[in-house]
């Protein structure tokens, strides 16, 4: 593990984003309109508002990514976090999630939100531990697949 690392997304880096996110969406749910959406323009979705893709690589190959998704008054989602199958269970997505909770914290958020789903456990024992709190939801989701929302305060209000 030596060599896997934390990077900005480049230029080039559009269909790893979308097959490493696809690939977990369709072996647990099914990819909705707005997955579609994000990911198949993640520089006018993500990056042109505002927000940050961070990419795990090893040697070169794309592993793993999550992006930041601004929101109002200084909060950004944290959303289409994957790891590659191949490299679950061996601290990548622990990587990843730091690198975009320091991120957030370096931009001045005042807190980071997700969606996520209750089927997915190891990713809800990632977030728990990771200092996120479990939160009632207070808008409608965009994503059928939600049924869990939480949140990581930096600043209090």
């Amino acid at each position: 593990m030596s060599e896997i690392r934390i990077r900005p997304f480049a230029p080039g880096d559009e269909g790893a984003f979308f097959a490493l996110n696809q690939a977990w969406i369709e072996q647990f749910f099914r990819m909705e309109e707005k997955d579609r959406k994000t990911l198949g323009d993640p520089v006018g979705q993500i990056l042109a508002p505002g927000g940050e893709i961070l990419m795990a690589e090893d040697g070169g190959a794309a592993i793993g990514c999550c992006a930041l998704i601004p929101l109002e008054a200084g909060g950004y989602e944290l959303a289409k976090m994957a790891v590659s199958q191949s490299y679950q269970g061996r601290g990548v997505g622990r990587m990843l999630m730091d690198a975009a909770i320091a991120t957030a914290r370096a931009r001045g958020a005042r807190r980071l939100f997700l969606e996520t789903n209750g089927k997915l456990a190891p990713a809800i024992r990632l977030y728990e531990t990771a200092g996120f709190v479990h939160v009632q939801r207070t808008t409608p989701s965009e994503y059928d697949r939600s049924d869990v929302c939480m949140e990581m305060r930096f600043h209090e209000d």
